[in-house]
């Protein structure tokens, strides 16, 4: 899957452009995202904290799972834009996985600059994806 210079310069904008709606009252870590569909949509989130730690909520999920609940399955692209082009944490990197390894991740920092550009699968080698699960009768 390829994009090109100027979308992901845009996504990387958008991701921007979302992040200071984050609600991070407690790591004030401030995460935007969007993610780009094949057929040129792109959904936003942003990272939710609560006081009850595990309950929070990632920006690329916020992101993944907005898409998900409109239908979509598959994404060319995802930016990720933190105030030092922080990388993915394991839970969102596996959420990738379920719909694309070959999703291409974009890691940005607050400025729009792009430090890293990655697959899914090179951000999580061996991943347990749909095909690892047993076969259902």
């Amino acid at each position: 899957m390829t994009i090109s210079d100027l979308q992901k310069r845009e996504l990387i904008a958008q991701a921007a452009a979302v992040r200071p709606l984050a609600y991070a009252p407690y790591s004030h870590y401030a995460v935007g995202a969007a993610a780009l569909t094949p057929g040129g949509r792109v959904f936003t989130g942003v990272n939710v904290e609560s006081a009850a730690y595990p309950t929070t909520m990632c920006a690329e999920r916020v992101a993944m799972y907005k898409a998900v609940s409109e239908g979509e399955r598959v994404f060319e692209a995802i930016a990720v834009v933190t105030q030092n082009g922080g990388s993915p944490c394991g839970g969102c990197r596996q959420v990738m996985a379920e719909f694309g390894l070959d999703t291409l991740v974009l890691i940005a920092d607050e400025s729009g600059n792009l430090l890293q550009e990655a697959t899914v699968r090179d951000l999580l080698p061996g991943a347990f994806t749909p095909k690892d699960l047993p076969a259902q009768a």
